[in-house]
């Protein structure tokens, strides 16, 4: 068997380093004597979840541009020409077969680097609008793997192959486990369940929107599954005390959040690209509140191209701490909304995602050896 040697770059956020390490896991499991080396940024959560998943990783010292504060951009392009001459570094000292970018700060110097060195390279771009730094890269890119139709306006046709984004593993396993589910989270399955879910880190709009009307859920007979993250968890519980005995779960971080979909009847959430890909394939209803602090404002597009099928329903973050609940209240009760919802996002759902990365990325390792 041969013995290939990958490096997969980016991260940042759970949305780009699941996926990531999901392509990661899928090569170890078809291709166990293969090499894997993550790139990542040296501040991000990629540095704890890459180890923590078994694997190495080399970090970088890159950051995003700061647009708000320009001058700061000279710190920024200090780090960037550091970031570079550490990636071309770490290719010449790892001889990789190819390098696999997933988008977040890192990806852009490695792919760079390794494109400048002869690495054949491919692209996993994970939103529904490329970011600059994916197109710029593109350009010398062997293969672009989407998740969405209609990529061409970004990227050459001929380079693009629609694969979807890959999503935790677990997750489809629970499907049919409902009742163990809300059992785990001490909760009745007498009741419609919202699982509200900021993200690792949380989301203030979302967390602010359920406190400011947790009279109107209880009052609704509905019960809550409530990821507050990290940032709002202790705001949350002084906002819950007052609530004793309601049906709400809380906390600052899911560890089985395949219980947690499980359990759901509604989801809300950002509009991030792998959150998006997971609930596809669970064929779960959800209202999508993008979060207006992401570049190029690609979170309303990714929800968009949801909404525009009839698969999701969106609040604007502006108008969320309004209309968020009321929304989910009238819809958690609506079964022939909630079926619609359902039938129309599971049209959307690539699976097996991460397979067919990982055929890809073989593919292009074979040509260049032939």
């Amino acid at each position: 068997m041969k013995q290939y040697r990958i490096i997969i770059s980016g991260g940042g956020t759970g949305g780009h380093i699941f996926p990531a390490i999901s392509i990661a896991n899928t090569i170890r499991k078809r291709f166990p004597d293969a090499e894997i080396l993550f790139v990542g940024a040296e501040d991000r959560m990629e540095m704890e979840k890459v180890p923590a998943a078994g694997y190495q990783i080399v970090g970088l010292p890159v950051s995003g541009f700061d647009r708000a504060h320009l001058f700061n951009n000279i710190k920024v392009l200090n780090r960037l020409r550091k970031s570079l001459g550490m990636a071309k570094k770490t290719i010449r000292e790892f001889h990789p077969d190819i390098a696999v970018g997933v988008g977040g700060y890192a990806s852009g110097p490695t792919l760079w680097m390794a494109a400048s060195q002869g690495i054949p390279t491919l692209i996993q771009e994970q939103n529904s609008y490329a970011g600059v730094t994916n197109k710029l890269l593109a350009k010398k890119a062997s293969k672009i793997c989407v998740a969405y139709d209609g990529m061409e306006k970004f990227f050459p046709a001929e380079k693009i192959v629609v694969t979807g984004n890959p999503v935790r593993q677990d997750l489809e396993e629970a499907l049919d486990k409902k009742e163990e589910a809300l059992s785990f989270f001490g909760l009745s399955p007498e009741k419609r369940t919202i699982l509200v879910a900021g993200g690792s880190l949380g989301a203030r709009t979302i967390n602010r929107s359920i406190q400011g009307d947790l009279d109107k859920l209880f009052a609704s007979d509905v019960q809550v599954i409530w990821q507050t993250g990290r940032y709002y968890y202790n705001e949350a519980t002084k906002h819950l005390k007052a609530y004793r005995g309601m049906p709400v779960w809380c906390s600052d971080f899911i560890t089985r959040m395949d219980y947690a979909y499980s359990a759901a009847d509604l989801i809300i959430s950002r509009a991030g690209a792998s959150s998006i890909s997971e609930l596809c394939l669970l064929k779960k209803p959800v209202i999508l509140v993008p979060s207006p602090n992401v570049a190029e404002d690609h979170q309303t597009k990714n929800a968009l191209a949801l909404v525009n099928k009839d698969a999701a329903i969106m609040v604007a973050d502006k108008d969320a701490e309004q209309e968020l609940v009321t929304k989910a209240l009238e819809v958690v009760h609506d079964d022939e909304r909630l079926a619609l919802m359902s039938r129309n996002i599971e049209k959307l759902a690539h699976h097996h995602s991460a397979d067919q990365i990982v055929d890809e990325i073989i593919k292009i390792i074979e040509q260049k050896t032939i």
